[in-house]
């Protein structure tokens, strides 16, 4: 959500994109697009039926030509390639803007350039921005084709967000300098990681980074009603001088800036690919002690600008063609059960996958809530 990538990898990015007062000071000068009665009927459909069909959303979506995206990394859960995939298979330019942005980054974005030809199309979210904007009315509704197949505690019933791909708090290493690597929240407080710990990005605006603290708080007798012993926890890590506020991207993970990185498993894993050659021997492992899982959601903006572009991108994400591109890059798809059932999912990449026990949990929309408001009221006064 890279990054230098709030986003963890991204997406938790790096370094944290764009503020909301610079976003509005850079794109005062966007115009405001003229909307024609093509554009008003693609902005009304909430679903494919709607066109007539696929053939004729993919014809509307081909005569808007592009699609305006925010804040996906190019080695997010395989982002770079799913969005060649969909300029190779649709005539649409993908206006891909700071790839190293946050959640809160794209909300900011869809706020400050309401009506204007810049304004993102689409969004990829962690939840707990996706149940605000939703609360926000900032997004349309639309159910993809394969709607039925997406659990219902994964979607908003209307469609104003839904799950897509996520994965589980993980703890990378590398191996090449660490001697023994951690294996547990427990195991990063040892005085051997000095100066070695990190996030990515900072939890009150990166969803990585949230899941983070969440999983912290579970390993510390927490619970998703409770966040607060999470924010304990790296407390005493930054006490202890383990956590560093280095925000963990491949970049840092690369030159060993952030030789212990807690992130997701597909960052983490993809980081043990793409590095091997360069010496870094990454290892993950998804703790024992804390085992949180979670899944970025997509929405689109109720005032996008290319409407049935926006449309057809969601009907690609899921596909079994995109959401075995998630797979790809690690990254767990939200049809990945159905797709199992109907044999679509690609056996090769499942196998991959970081091992993990039991069924993952997720917290309720108003735990959720409550552990953001404890995030941005105590986590500086923690970590500062």
């Amino acid at each position: 959500m890279t990054r230098l990538r709030a986003r963890a990898n991204g997406r938790l990015a790096a370094a944290l994109a764009i503020s909301t007062a610079a976003l509005t000071a850079l794109t005062a000068c966007g115009a405001a697009p003229e909307e024609s009665a093509d554009t008003a009927d693609s902005a009304a459909a909430t679903s494919a039926a709607d066109f007539g069909g696929m053939k004729d959303l993919v014809a509307a979506a081909e005569k808007e030509g592009e699609l305006n995206a925010i804040a996906l990394p190019p080695d997010w859960a395989n982002y770079g390639e799913i969005i060649k995939a969909f300029e190779a298979k649709y005539k649409i330019k993908v206006n891909s803007e700071n790839p190293d942005g946050s959640s809160s980054d794209e909300i900011a974005a869809v706020k400050s350039r309401k009506g204007q030809d810049r304004a993102p199309d689409v969004l990829d979210l962690g939840i707990a921005f996706a149940r605000s904007g939703a609360a926000e009315n900032l997004f349309a509704p639309y159910k993809v084709e394969a709607w039925d197949k997406i659990p219902d505690s994964q979607k908003e019933k209307d469609g104003r967000w839904f799950n897509d791909y996520g994965g589980y708090v993980s703890i990378g290493c590398d191996a090449s300098r660490i001697k023994t690597c951690p294996e547990t929240f427990a195991d990063l407080l040892k005085p051997e990681y000095k100066g070695k710990v990190a996030l990515n990005g900072n939890p009150t605006k990166s969803g990585s980074a949230f899941g983070g603290v969440y999983a912290a708080s579970l390993a510390n007798k927490g619970s998703f009603a409770d966040i607060q012993p999470g924010i304990d926890f790296f407390g005493k890590l930054k006490k202890s001088r383990n956590f560093i506020p280095v925000e963990s991207t491949p970049a840092t993970v690369e030159k060993g800036e952030t030789p212990i990185s807690i992130d997701w498993d597909y960052l983490n894993a993809s980081y043990a690919d793409q590095f091997k050659s360069k010496g870094v021997d990454w290892k993950v492992a998804i703790p024992s002690d804390g085992v949180y899982a979670q899944y970025y959601s997509q929405a689109i903006n109720k005032d996008a600008p290319h409407p049935a572009a926006a449309r057809l991108w969601m009907e690609f994400l899921y596909s079994a063609e995109g959401q075995n591109l998630w797979l790809k890059g690690y990254a767990r798809p939200v049809l990945l059960p159905a797709m199992t059932t109907d044999g679509t999912a690609d056996k090769t990449f499942v196998a991959k996958l970081p091992k993990v026990e039991g069924t993952p949990a997720f917290p309720q929309s108003a735990e959720l809530d409550k552990a953001n408001a404890t995030l941005a009221e105590n986590w500086d006064k923690a970590v500062s």
